[in-house]
């Protein structure tokens, strides 16, 4: 039987891969277009702006190529070396207090029998942070603790200002960040492990030091890299409480609106960026490794009472979230009072000059506008760049070229960013000029510089639907757009209002992506803060922070009863599908 008989017998299928030609339905062809559209959108959004950095940190203010000049012109200058040290020693200050404090708080949530209410408390009381701009713990802690602080005592001849605020502050901003990594790490245990080891009547402090702490090291890992690369790349709590303390994030300000010198200030952003590539590299490695640790023959692990364990455990639990009531309270409580601490009588003042009177008033309304915005566009292109990315067959490198750079905005500081975006956009020849001054632009960079988080939880969701239903669509010549529409999209509905909320709350307390990109019209309420904290202006800068945070509120509440909502509906769905 020759070759021609062969293929006469296969199906049309095998007949293409046996003559070396596989031909692309519509839907195919369709599907490689909106990605490349996905693709370029993130090449030019992302990419292009970080290659404009490197090319301004080799170029003089003439535009002349100077190569490495001036990264050893930095160097040499002892005043910007220091900002460089400054930032490496507070970033690993706050790793060994936020870490070690958020451990603690996860071992408790996980590992003992406390109440279900009581944990459920500890979860939301801790996620307040993640509500609210990093200025607010900054704003809070000169009010407790700066000089006409009300526990200024405390801490006799030392001063709030620098290292100790910028730490205090700091540990205040990664808390949630380190706490939701290690939950899920220590929520990774195998119980037969334990089981075996009380069955040795292996002591406690031995299963301790021999079976948690080595099962969890990948989330320690990763919530330390996490915590480092949020402090050495944040800019708000060292601007309001650093004092003279200088670290790079501040001093790229400095550099590029201070002094208008894009050349160094590109160096000083190439300087920021190393630090978040190494932990973004590490952090990607120990999840990859987190995720292996269950298998399909482990067992839950199951708490057993400890009644001194619990009590001394639930007790730092409620230390936690006191101090950081504390916090967010002190600058809700400054906001309603005439003058701190020289008049406490209540009033609204505050409010009314920083949404009405100020030159900033349209700060607000800006804010909510542009988190909106985000919310709606940034979920729909990370959606589809995912569902394309993840149902779409036989995409080769572009599978992998999409990946690489959806997870590399994770690694891109905001600062650096936005730095980026006034060398790239700002640009006279940029045919995308027109988007700089712009809320537009603004939009833009939210939805880059969180594209990661966003991504992955829309690839999760997506991961959980089976491929088949894009296989029996294609075998019965429906369209997967519709397939998309109306399968896809109802399931993964609330991995897409999550994507939406994450969004709006990150975009709202956002302001290091957006502190070289606005414009008085175009100014944002964390923008408008720092301005008010640095005129002396407490009490409005209090006000917008407080409304930050309940506007986020807010929006969290409506998800989760929009979320309960949907899936009660989509179990009911199921439930009658398995009728």
């Amino acid at each position: 039987m020759n070759a021609a008989a062969i293929t006469d017998r296969l199906p049309a299928s095998g007949a293409r891969g046996v003559q070396g030609h596989q031909r692309w339905s519509r839907d195919e062809w369709i599907a490689r277009g909106m990605l490349l559209v996905v693709m370029a959108l993130l090449l030019t959004f992302l990419i292009a702006p970080l290659f404009s950095i490197l090319v301004n940190a080799v170029l003089d203010k003439d535009g002349n190529f100077v190569g490495l000049q001036h990264f050893i012109t930095y160097f040499k200058t002892p005043a910007l070396l220091r900002a460089a040290g400054n930032s490496v020693f507070v970033a690993l200050s706050v790793v060994f207090i936020s870490v070690p404090m958020a451990f603690i708080c996860a071992y408790a949530l996980t590992r003992t029998c406390l109440p279900t209410s009581f944990k459920a408390t500890v979860k939301l009381v801790a996620l307040i942070p993640l509500l609210a701009p990093s200025l607010l713990s900054a704003i809070a802690f000169v009010q407790w603790f700066g000089n006409q602080g009300a526990l200024k005592f405390l801490l006799g001849n030392a001063s709030i200002y620098g290292a100790p605020g910028i730490i205090l502050a700091e540990v205040y901003n990664t808390f949630p960040h380190a706490l939701m990594i290690l939950v899920t790490a220590l929520s990774l245990a195998d119980g037969r492990l334990y089981e075996a080891a009380t069955a040795l009547r292996t002591p406690g402090w031995r299963q301790f030091t021999t079976i948690t702490l080595p099962s969890c090291k990948y989330g320690l890992i990763s919530a330390a890299t996490v915590v480092f690369t949020y402090v050495i790349s944040d800019f708000g709590a060292p601007k309001v409480i650093g004092g003279s303390f200088n670290v790079l994030s501040v001093d790229v300000f400095k550099q590029v609106v201070g002094q208008h010198n894009f050349s160094m200030g590109a160096v000083v952003g190439m300087l920021l960026l190393i630090p978040s590539v190494l932990s973004f590299i590490i952090d990607y490695r120990v999840r990859r490794k987190l995720k292996a640790q269950l298998t399909a023959r482990s067992v839950p692990y199951q708490p057993k009472p400890h009644r001194v364990g619990d009590l001394l455990l639930g007790g730092f639990c409620v230390l936690v979230c006191f101090l950081l009531l504390a916090t967010v309270g002190m600058a809700i409580y400054t906001s309603f009072i005439k003058l701190w601490p020289y008049d406490q009588a209540l009033t609204l003042k505050h409010y009314h000059f920083a949404l009405v009177e100020s030159d900033m008033a349209s700060a607000y309304t800006n804010s909510l506008l542009v988190a909106l915005i985000t919310a709606v566009v940034g979920s729909l292109i990370v959606f589809v760049g995912a569902y394309l990315i993840e149902k779409t067959r036989n995409l080769g490198f572009m599978r992998k070229g999409m990946h690489l750079m959806a997870v590399l905005s994770m690694a891109v500081p905001g600062l650096v960013l936005g730095l980026g975006y006034v060398m790239f956009f700002n640009h006279p020849n940029n045919p995308l000029n027109w988007l700089y001054n712009t809320l537009a632009i603004l939009v833009i960079s939210m939805v880059v510089h969180y594209y990661t988080s966003s991504h992955l939880t829309a690839v999760t969701a997506l991961k959980q639907i089976d491929n088949e239903f894009e296989a029996v669509s294609a075998s019965l010549k429906v369209p997967f757009f519709k397939t998309f529409v109306r399968v896809t999209i109802p399931v993964c509905l609330p991995a897409i209002l999550d994507i939406g909320r994450y969004f709006f709350v990150v975009s709202m307390a956002s302001l290091s992506c957006a502190i070289f990109l606005y414009t008085p019209e175009t100014i944002l309420a964390a923008v408008a803060i720092m301005h008010m904290d640095e005129a002396g202006d407490i009490g409005p800068a209090s006000a917008l922070a407080s409304l930050i945070v309940v506007s986020s509120t807010l929006v969290c509440i409506a998800y989760s009863l929009a979320t309960r909502v949907i899936l009660a509906r989509t179990q009911a769905w199921r439930t009658l599908g398995r009728g």
